[in-house]
C-alpha cells in the first residue's frame, strides 16, 4: 500500500540511513542533493514546501538512490550527474568522478593562458590547439574549451565508452572537441595535430595503494583509470614525454597531475628525457599534486609545416 511521504518526513529519513555510512555533515550534504534532484527545487524552496506530498514516481526513485547509496555507491553515479568548473556532466561507472583538484589542474592552465601573451609569442596569428591525454568524461577539454574558446581542443581515450560520454557531454554543453580513441602508451603524434599545450590526468595510483581507497572508489570506478603496476607508478607519464617530445609545438607547455609522494620523481624523469623549465605546484591542501613542463623553442615542432625542428 502506498504511503504519502512529506519532502520533510523523506530528507528525514534519507538522512538517517545515511548516517550509518557518512558523518552527519555528509549525509546532510547529500540528502540535500538528492532531494534536489528529485523535486526540483533548491534547498530555500524545499523548506516552504517541507509539507508538500512525494508523488509515488518521486517515492520510488527516493528508494532506488536510497539502496544504491547504502550499497556504497557513489553519489554521482546514483544521480548520473557531476560537477566541474561550473559545468553540469554526465557521469557513469564508465568514467572517473571528476575531482577538486583536476579543477585546480585546468584553473592552471587556463589563468596562465588568459595573462598571456608569454609563450604564445611564439606563435603569431595562430590558434592554440591543445590536447586533453585521457579525457575520460571529457571533463578536462570542455572546461578549457568552455573557458577558451578559440582554442582547437582535441581530447584521447582508450576507453571508446568512455568517449562516447565525453561527446554526449560535449553536445550537451554545445562545446565543439576532436575526440580520438586512443591509447596514450602506444599513441603517435604523427596521426595528430602538433600541440601547444598537452594536459593530463594520468592514472598514478600504485596497486599497493588499494588498501587505502574508499570502497565506493574500489568497487565502482573504473580501475583502468586509477591505477598503475608497482614496479612502474610513471609509467603514463614516460608516454607522455615520449609522445610530447615530437608532439609539442616550439615553445610548448605539458600540464599534468600527479601523486602527491611522485614529484620529484616525475621532475627526474622529464629531466632525464631533456625536458627543462619544470615547475611543481601545490594544491589548495598543500600538496605537491601538479607539474609544468615547458619545452624548449629549439626542440618543438614547427607549428605551421608540422615538421620537427632542428636544433641549433
Amino acid at each position: 500500500m502506498f504511503v504519502c511521504m512529506t519532502i520533510h518526513e523523506a530528507s528525514q529519513q534519507l538522512r538517517f540511513q545515511l548516517f550509518h555510512q557518512y558523518d552527519e555533515r555528509e549525509a546532510g550534504n547529500i540528502t540535500d542533493l538528492v532531494m534536489e534532484n528529485i523535486t526540483g527545487w533548491k534547498r530555500i524552496d524545499r523548506v516552504v514546501n517541507k509539507t508538500a506530498s512525494l508523488s509515488a514516481a518521486q517515492q520510488a526513485l527516493l528508494q532506488s538512490y536510497t539502496n544504491a547509496l547504502l550499497n556504497n555507491t557513489p553519489l554521482q553515479y546514483v544521480l548520473q550527474e557531476a560537477w566541474f568548473y561550473g559545468l553540469r556532466l554526465f557521469v557513469d561507472e564508465n568514467v572517473l568522478i571528476p575531482r577538486p583538484e583536476t579543477e585546480e589542474l585546468v584553473d592552471w592552465l587556463v589563468k596562465e593562458y588568459r595573462q598571456g601573451p608569454g609563450d604564445r609569442q611564439a606563435l603569431p596569428g595562430l590558434a592554440t590547439h591543445i590536447l586533453d591525454m585521457g579525457t575520460g568524461s571529457g571533463c578536462i577539454a570542455l572546461a578549457i574549451k568552455k573557458c577558451l574558446p578559440a582554442a582547437f581542443v582535441h581530447a584521447c581515450d582508450i576507453s571508446l565508452a568512455a568517449i562516447e560520454l565525453a561527446k554526449k557531454n560535449a553536445a550537451a554543453l554545445q562545446l565543439d572537441i576532436n575526440f580520438h580513441l586512443l591509447d596514450i602508451l602506444t599513441a603517435s603524434p604523427g596521426l595528430l595535430p602538433v600541440f601547444d599545450i598537452i594536459i593530463s590526468n594520468p592514472p598514478y595510483i600504485p596497486q599497493k595503494d588499494k588498501d587505502d581507497m574508499a570502497p565506493n572508489v574500489l568497487q565502482y570506478e573504473p580501475m583502468l583509470a586509477l591505477f598503475v603496476e608497482d614496479n612502474d607508478p610513471l609509467l603514463f607519464y614516460k608516454a607522455i614525454a615520449n609522445f610530447a617530445q615530437p608532439g609539442l609545438a616550439k615553445n610548448g607547455l605539458i600540464y599534468m597531475e600527479i601523486h602527491e609522494d611522485m614529484a620529484d620523481a616525475v621532475v627526474d624523469l622529464f629531466k632525464h628525457y631533456g625536458y627543462s623549465g619544470i615547475e611543481i605546484k601545490k594544491d589548495l591542501q598543500g600538496k605537491d599534486r601538479m607539474v609544468k613542463v615547458s619545452v624548449g623553442k629549439e626542440t618543438g615542432r614547427d607549428p605551421v609545416r608540422g615538421l620537427p625542428t632542428k636544433s641549433a
